[in-house]
């Protein structure tokens, strides 16, 4: 393996035409840089220079050197600019992966903070319905991810290498057509009260719905239809045309296009959190100014409304 610092004196030389003047170019001494030819000739195994009254002029040995070093050199040059780049967050890619419901409705203004500070860094959105965001931060496929988990459910520790850091808490509500009898009253609705009531069943092979679906059998609620697909716009749609009803997050009963009733159940165990997915102190520069963002946005476990409002800004 060539000293970079070697290959760039031979390289001066051969451009100046002299040991003197390639040292005056570089900063070194006369001597200092003779030392430094005659250790890339040991390495090379070749004698790269010959000396004369003028000055000196590189072997053959020396121009083959020299012409594939100075592709070496240049190579190194784009590198350190290329990561000074991305240090300073002027350049480069992030990779984001995220689940429909807060690809929607929760990283687009953290992304948008992003670009305003940024505008230089590639950005590149993927889809993953969790919990294919962490395996999909494991393999290096994207830089972070959002993802969620379920209450009741049970969930393994993080893989090793990535870290889960929980973003917001939202309880899971009833959502049931408007004018539903199940939505009259103010208090909370306890779960038992499901018992024999059509129930629009999402995924319920779905690994993150698993336990919640589970705990409403046991509560004795009845599916009418299942929905096979994960994501919650249809299921909005069949409650509002009283096909059912349905348990689904809060901010999606907040934010549904259908027209819904909304009610609270007891317990309120049911719950799902929205967690970002992170290398921790391996992240990228990029990927750690957008955690930060996404910390300040939703804060660390916040729950309730205002936990199912996008940030600001």
């Amino acid at each position: 393996m060539y000293d970079p610092t070697r290959l760039a004196a031979l390289v001066a030389v051969a451009e100046a035409g002299s040991i003197t003047r390639a040292a005056a170019r570089l900063g070194y001494t006369a001597p200092a840089l003779s030392q430094q030819l005659a250790k890339l000739e040991r390495e090379a195994g070749a004698a790269l220079l010959v000396r004369h009254h003028r000055g000196a002029r590189l072997t053959a040995a020396g121009e083959l050197l020299a012409g594939r070093a100075r592709r070496v050199l240049d190579e190194l040059d784009q590198a350190r600019h290329e990561l000074a780049r991305l240090a300073g967050l002027s350049g480069g890619r992030l990779r984001v992966g995220t689940f429909t419901t807060a690809g929607i409705h929760l990283l687009p203004p953290v992304l948008s903070a992003f670009r305003r500070a940024h505008p230089e860094v590639e950005l590149a959105v993927a889809d993953y319905e969790p919990p294919g965001g962490i395996a999909a931060v494991v393999a290096g496929e994207v830089d972070l991810a959002l993802t969620h988990a379920y209450e009741p459910a049970t969930t393994g520790p993080a893989p090793v290498g990535v870290l889960i850091e929980p973003l917001l808490v939202e309880e899971l509500v009833l959502v049931t057509s408007v004018g539903h009898r199940l939505a009259e009253g103010t208090g909370r609705l306890p779960v038992t009260e499901l018992a024999g009531r059509p129930l629009i069943s999402s995924a319920p092979t779905h690994p993150p719905r698993r336990g919640v679906e589970n705990a409403l059998a046991e509560a004795g609620a009845t599916p009418a239809v299942v929905c096979e697909s994960p994501g919650y716009a249809l299921v909005c749609a069949l409650v509002s045309a009283g096909l059912g009803v349905a348990v689904v997050p809060e901010m999606v009963a907040s934010m549904a296009a259908a027209p819904l009733s909304v009610r609270r159940l007891e317990p309120a165990s049911f719950r799902r959190t929205i967690s970002v997915v992170h290398r921790g102190e391996r992240s990228t520069a990029a990927a750690a100014t957008l955690l930060a963002l996404l910390r300040s946005g939703f804060g660390r476990g916040s729950t309730g409304p205002a936990a199912n409002r996008p940030p600001q800004g």
